[in-house]
């Protein structure tokens, strides 16, 4: 069955407070670094009406299929990560008068069980968003080492060095695993304590998928490219997800701050907008934080 068979439902995370902080009007230029369906996107061309103005970036290619409707008004679409896009968007002297970087998973890549992002649903061991990527979350769990392995769960899950060696160990003594579900047992099984609200392996699932996609790696290389993309007043908008993410975005955005006259950037959020005061309906918000800045 065709992707667009199924036409993906996404709400945009911390829409409202996008919209008031990038403030688009009429004519101004967008660059969005991680369009996913559009969401945010929608909104904003929806002010500005300038199409011929805007490039979106994913490396999804699902998200490409359902991006098309701003392809056809004349937007350009990127496929590629958001490193590469801006690179190449700076090479070419491009600037924009809003940029948004949101840096979680979309909805549909969670919900669709084929891409193996979570274990609601049974699917292979993939985890990669740009699937022209020969790394998977199979390789990792059938042939990296046991120290390896729990090296990403202690820093990109954040667990304690005992839980993730015990948890690295669980893994490597179940293999061969096939499914999410194989991982989330081997994980469950190695669990010790009292149960806690979200399963054993959230913690592992994320450090694999932020590992497989080297997610903190491009946001601190494109941290620095973003001030380069913007006009003079431009605005720019990052969301992040979980303490990690943040604590890179944030660390740019204080040197920024401290900069004095040789800062491009000046920091609109003095404190983060946070998904679980601002979008309480929306569940995909709940540990959403949103920065914002305007180039100097």
């Amino acid at each position: 069955m065709s992707i667009k068979e199924h036409p993906p439902l996404h709400v945009p995370v911390l829409l409202d407070d996008v919209i008031a902080l990038l403030t688009p009007r009429l004519g101004e230029t967008y660059l969005d670094l991680t369009a996913g369906y559009g969401g945010h996107a929608r909104a904003v061309l929806a002010r500005t009406q300038q199409y011929s103005g805007t490039v979106l970036v994913d490396r999804d290619e699902f998200a490409h299929t359902n991006l098309s409707e701003f392809l056809a008004k004349g937007a350009q679409l990127l496929h590629t990560d958001f490193v590469s896009a801006a690179r190449q968007l700076i090479e070419q002297g491009r600037q924009f008068d809003m940029i948004l970087l949101d840096l979680g998973v979309s909805s549909p890549q969670l919900d669709r069980a084929e891409r193996g992002f979570s274990f609601a649903k049974s699917g292979p061991l993939d985890m990669r968003m740009d699937r022209r990527q020969s790394l998977t979350a199979a390789n990792v769990v059938n042939t990296w080492t046991v120290e390896r392995i729990a090296q990403i769960i202690r820093d990109f899950g954040e667990e304690s060095p005992r839980a993730a060696m015990r948890y690295a160990r669980s893994i490597a003594a179940a293999r061969p695993l096939e499914t999410t579900t194989d991982l989330a047992r081997a994980v469950e099984q190695a669990y010790r304590g009292p149960y806690r609200r979200t399963h054993p392996a959230t913690r592992v699932f994320q450090a694999i998928r932020i590992a497989i996609n080297d997610e903190l790696g491009q946001i601190q290389t494109v941290m620095p490219l973003l001030p380069a993309l913007l006009t003079c007043g431009g605005r720019v908008g990052v969301i992040s997800f979980h303490s990690l993410e943040d604590r890179i975005v944030k660390r740019y955005f204080a040197e920024q701050a401290a900069a004095g006259y040789e800062a491009n950037l000046r920091i609109i959020t003095k404190r983060p907008v946070s998904g679980a005061i601002n979008d309480v309906h929306n569940p995909r918000s709940r540990s959403a934080k949103l920065r914002a800045a305007v180039k100097i």
